[in-house]
C-alpha cells in the first residue's frame, strides 16, 4: 500500500508551498493536466491559473505539463500557460520521463509530480523515486478511462484509511 501514499497531500495546486519544494531540492515539477490544472471538460484557462503559473515560475523551478491526454489538448493549454509539455505519456509507465531526465540532467530526486490520481500520478512518481504530491480533483467529471481508475482508487483509499495511512481531506506536507 505504501506505493500509493503521496509525499505531500494538498487541497489544490494553489495550496502547495513551492518555496518548500525548492528547499527540498526540487528543480522540476511535472503537472498533471486533467483534473489537476483544469477540469477535463474545459480548455478555458482562467486568469487565476495564468497568474498562479507566472508567480510560481519565480521560484526557478521548471514546470512541465506531463499528461496522458492527446497532443492537441495539452499543447493548446501549455502554450496559453507558457509551459513546456509532454503528452500521451501513459502514466504510470516510465515512458517519457527518461527524456526529461536526460534533456535537463535532473536526478529523479530533484523532481516532483503533482496530480489528482493515486493510480497514475502517485504510483508513477513513487515507483521512480520522484516526490509525489496528491491534490483533490477539480471536477467530478472524468475522461472515459479515468472512470475505471476511480473505481479502483476508491478501494485503495478505503484500505489506506483503514490502516491510517491516508485520509481524504487530511492534508499534510
Amino acid at each position: 500500500m505504501e506505493q500509493y501514499i503521496p509525499d505531500i497531500y494538498a487541497k489544490s495546486v494553489y495550496d502547495i508551498d513551492y518555496d518548500n519544494l525548492v528547499n527540498r531540492g526540487i528543480k522540476c515539477v511535472l503537472f498533471d493536466l486533467d483534473n489537476t490544472l483544469l477540469p477535463p471538460t474545459t480548455k478555458e484557462v482562467s486568469k487565476k491559473l495564468i497568474d498562479f503559473i507566472k508567480q510560481t515560475k519565480k521560484t526557478n523551478i521548471r514546470f512541465i505539463i506531463y499528461s496522458n491526454s492527446l497532443k492537441k489538448r495539452v499543447s493548446e493549454i501549455a502554450n496559453r500557460l507558457d509551459l513546456e509539455y509532454f503528452y500521451f505519456v501513459r502514466k504510470p509507465h516510465r515512458g517519457k520521463i527518461d527524456q526529461i531526465v536526460k534533456k535537463y540532467e535532473y536526478n529523479q530526486s530533484e523532481m516532483a509530480i503533482i496530480g489528482d490520481q493515486l493510480l497514475t500520478d502517485v504510483l508513477f512518481g513513487n515507483k521512480l523515486g520522484i516526490t509525489t504530491i496528491l491534490v483533490n480533483p477539480l471536477s467530478v467529471h472524468d475522461r472515459f478511462f479515468t472512470r475505471f481508475n476511480r473505481r479502483r482508487e476508491k478501494k485503495i483509499y478505503k484500505k489506506l484509511y483503514q490502516n491510517n495511512l491516508l485520509v481524504k481531506g487530511k492534508y499534510y506536507e
